[in-house]
């Protein structure tokens, strides 16, 4: 028998906690994957004041939505930013630059949020206007990634290189 059930409890499902630099911190915790979610994700995020959980970034497979519990902050979405409260709900469309998101608490409390994503079943392609990159993840048959590339567009090769 699986140790996956139909139910969990936040404060049941482990956390992990990752910070970069002055300006990333957060602790999540995977609640699709503790609920054996394949097709479907859901996290749970703690970000602290005057941090975010990660870079602004635009997915071209994955669809995401956010809701907020608990804390304010701000919800960049491609040119424009939006103030954010607990009971407000986000989207964040699979596409370009022009839906590029990323949630910032600008508050003075932790800022809790559950994120919502529909999961590739082979690739994701995602990138990040802040700093001119991109990222390309293809994941195995049980959802670990089997392979990840971080680059930018004008270090690529042509096609036919070293055939």
């Amino acid at each position: 028998m699986s140790d996956v059930r139909p139910v969990v409890n936040i404060a049941d499902v482990p956390m992990t906690e990752h910070a970069h630099g002055d300006r990333f911190a957060a602790k999540t915790a995977m609640i699709g994957a503790a609920l054996g979610g394949t097709g479907v994700g859901c996290r749970y995020y703690e970000v602290p004041p005057g941090k975010r959980a990660f870079p602004f970034h635009a997915h071209r497979v994955i669809h995401e939505l956010f809701v907020i519990l608990e804390g304010t902050g701000l919800y960049r979405f491609g040119p424009d930013s939006y103030p954010l409260r607990a009971g407000d709900v986000c989207a964040a469309p699979p596409g370009g630059p022009e839906v590029a998101h990323q949630i910032i608490n600008t508050g003075e409390a932790t800022l809790r949020y559950f994120g919502f994503s529909t999961r590739p079943e082979v690739a994701e392609v995602v990138e990040y206007p802040d700093s001119g990159k991109f990222g390309v993840t293809a994941r195995n048959a049980d959802g670990s990634i089997g392979f990840r590339y971080l680059g930018r567009p004008d270090g690529g090769i042509d096609y036919w290189d070293g055939e």
